[in-house]
């Protein structure tokens, strides 16, 4: 308590002015402060300011690149899958097309048969269709499978059943084809029906 009374005293010791002095050289420091304090925030706030207009300005132009490159693959997508439908449809087209000759050759074949007695005459106009046809689908991929004398497999032909063989040399062989079978493009379409050695 002594101590707080000494200052006290002590301060009321100091003239006035010399208080009153030091108070405005404080208030003034405090000023200043404020002052340098409020400019730095000025220079921040400005900085600031840049920084997000720089990055709302990226943000807006990768939004813009991001947007616009959605609607292009959106149609893309939409031209491809068009252009898919397209192709499907014009190669039916083409194929039936090309069929439509086959066509005219069975109509007349069969004006043949109902006024013609020779046979043979007959015979040559079926195998000409034939020739036709099966020229037809080999320029169209599809091939006939060899099967007779063929090692029998499972994953190329279709076992109907199997005979007894003499020959050993037959066993597990094909030795009689009951239905062709056909190949497109190196797939079988058709797995030919076979009869198989035992």
């Amino acid at each position: 308590m002594k101590q707080n009374n000494k200052n006290k005293n002590y301060s009321e010791d100091l003239p006035k002015e010399d208080n009153l002095t030091q108070e405005q050289e404080i208030l003034e420091q405090d000023d200043n402060l404020n002052d340098n304090l409020s400019e730095d925030e000025d220079l921040l706030t400005d900085e600031e300011t840049k920084e997000e207009k720089t990055l709302q300005e990226e943000y807006d132009e990768l939004n813009d690149t991001y947007l616009r490159l959605h609607a292009e693959y959106d149609n893309y997508r939409k031209r491809t899958l068009k252009e898919k439908m397209e192709i499907i449809k014009a190669g039916g087209e083409k194929v039936l097309t090309e069929m439509i000759p086959l066509i005219d050759d069975f109509e007349r074949a069969l004006e043949t048969v109902q006024n013609a007695d020779d046979k043979k005459a007959i015979v040559e106009g079926l195998e000409l269709i034939y020739s036709k046809f099966v020229s037809f689908i080999n320029q169209n991929g599809v091939k006939e499978m060899e099967a007779i004398g063929e090692p029998f497999d499972a994953d190329k032909f279709e076992a109907v059943t199997t005979i007894p063989v003499q020959d050993d040399s037959q066993k597990d062989m094909v030795v009689d084809c009951i239905q062709k079978g056909y190949i497109l493009n190196d797939k079988v379409i058709r797995f030919p029906k076979v009869i198989v050695g035992k």
